[in-house]
């Protein structure tokens, strides 16, 4: 864990509702671990494979327009990290593993980050209350967390956090869905709008991104052609990959 947590004392207790949100997001979540196959996100299912590799080509098109060349360098947090995917993914565009943090809610997937990468500094917290000072990351990331809060409260104050905990100048990776799924009422989609909202004075890029995952888990496994034509429909996809800019000096490009 870095040296540079945040000194001030957590407060005794949450907030009633936080202390609901969380724990129907960790109901959530354990129904997910009960209810979806094992295997399902690998990169051995096509459409795993290829709407990564797409993810990637649109996140490498944000980083070059903005003219960040590498992620050497870089003081990254991913915050709702997950397994750590995309903290390991970081590393192959350039990042150092001592330089990259990650921190989610749920334990067993903390645990199994750790496993994975005990080279990375990854937590066990919530993202309303990150435990870093301001101001020490310079890069930023979100993948698909701010869309399974419904709270709005609660999904403000992990934006302020987000934000607070980047330089001026800095960076903030998001990616996440721009629609509702109506088979999944645990999930609201937050379109371009909504994440200017939520980030307030920062700059934004956004390409829309991602197969519709019905159409997609169809598509992929019959034919790589005919899913990488469909995606170009952009009215098919949805989701966004976003890349915000906060206000201030530049943070370090390579």
């Amino acid at each position: 864990m870095s040296t540079e947590t945040k000194e001030s004392e957590q407060p005794a207790q949450l907030q009633g509702r936080e202390m609901a949100e969380e724990a129907r997001i960790r109901a959530v979540y354990a129904r997910r671990r009960r209810d979806i196959p094992s295997g399902r996100y690998a990169l051995t299912e096509p459409f795993t494979l290829y709407s990564t590799h797409e993810r990637e080509a649109a996140m490498v098109a944000l980083f070059r327009k903005a003219g960040l060349g590498s992620l050497e360098g870089l003081r990254i947090l991913d915050v709702g990290c997950g397994r750590g995917e995309l903290l390991r993914r970081f590393i192959s565009f350039g990042a150092a593993p001592n330089l990259l943090f990650g921190i989610d809610l749920i334990s067993e997937y903390v645990e199994a980050a750790r496993n994975l990468a005990p080279h990375l500094q990854i937590s066990c917290g919530s993202a309303d209350r990150l435990p870093f000072t301001d101001g020490c990351f310079d890069m930023v990331s979100q993948s698909t967390l701010l869309t399974s809060v419904l709270d709005p409260k609660m999904k403000q104050s992990i934006a302020n956090e987000m934000a607070r905990v980047m330089k001026p100048g800095g960076w903030l990776l998001w990616y996440d869905f721009s629609y509702n799924n109506p088979r999944n009422p645990d999930v609201h989609g937050i379109g371009k709008a909504e994440v200017r909202r939520l980030f307030p004075g920062f700059t934004m890029s956004a390409l829309r991104v991602t197969l519709a995952p019905p159409v997609g888990r169809i598509v992929a496994p019959l034919s790589p052609l005919l899913y990488h034509m469909l995606v170009r429909l952009k009215f098919l996809c949805t989701h966004y990959i976003c890349l915000l800019h906060k206000p201030g000096e530049d943070s370090k490009k390579s």
